[in-house]
Formats: structure tokens, sequence, C-alpha cells
């Protein structure tokens, strides 16, 4: 016989209680894990995308200056800056809606936390029937 089948429902319910803290626990800890590494690259991406828009936005500065005192010999200072602030705040714009972009494409939702989750409930009903 099947020991088991000898234990009381005491000692079942006991059992699954045991089993649901110990799952639960497991759980929390792969979503702390899941969580975790996406924020890291999130964080990765994020520093690159600052750098690169530090760096970018120093080199422009200096272009600018240059094509703004071109054009001022042939259109005046003051329409010369206009016209090309206009071009950089719509490269800008373009630049920035990447970047959202692709922030975006990064799932914060601990995916395999909550198949397992799924997976536990079923679980847990199981033993109870």
């Amino acid at each position: 016989m099947d020991h088991r089948e000898d234990r009381s429902l005491g000692e079942l319910f006991g059992d699954l209680a045991q089993n649901t803290s110990q799952l639960v626990r497991n759980e929390v800890e792969l979503a702390k894990t899941e969580l975790t590494e996406e924020a890291k690259q999130v964080g990765r991406d994020v520093a690159i995308l600052a750098a690169g828009g530090s760096i970018a936005y120093a080199g422009f500065l200096a272009i600018l200056a240059g094509i703004i005192a071109l054009l001022a010999t042939q259109i005046g200072i003051w329409l010369s800056a206009l016209i090309v602030g206009l071009i950089v705040a719509i490269i800008g714009g373009v630049l920035v809606n990447q970047g959202v972009n692709a922030l975006k494409q990064h799932n914060l939702a601990p995916r395999q936390t909550i198949a397992t989750l799924k997976e536990d409930v079923e679980w847990a009903k199981q033993q109870t029937h």
C-alpha cells in the first residue's frame, strides 16, 4: 500500500501548504531574475542612447555654427539661423522617435513567471481534487 494513501487529511493539507509556499517563493525568485535581466538591458540601451545623443549634439553644434555662418553671408544671420534651426529640430524629432520606439520593444513583464504561475494554479487545483 502506498504511504501517501495512509496519511491523514491534515498531513495532506500540510504538505500542500508547504509545497504551495515553496512554489510561491520559487516564482517570486524567478520574477526577480527576469525583471533584473530586462532592466539591465534597458539601462544599457538608455545609456547608449544618451551617450550617442550627447556626442551627436556636440558635433551638430559645431556644424550648425559653420552652416549658419556660411548662409549668413548670403541671406542674413537671423534667416540662416531660423532655417538651420528648423532642419535640426526635424532631425532631432526623428531621432527621439526612433529611440522611444526602440525602448517600447522591451517587455518588462516576467513572461516565464506568468506562464509557470498558470501551471502552478493548475497543479494546486489537481492537488485539492
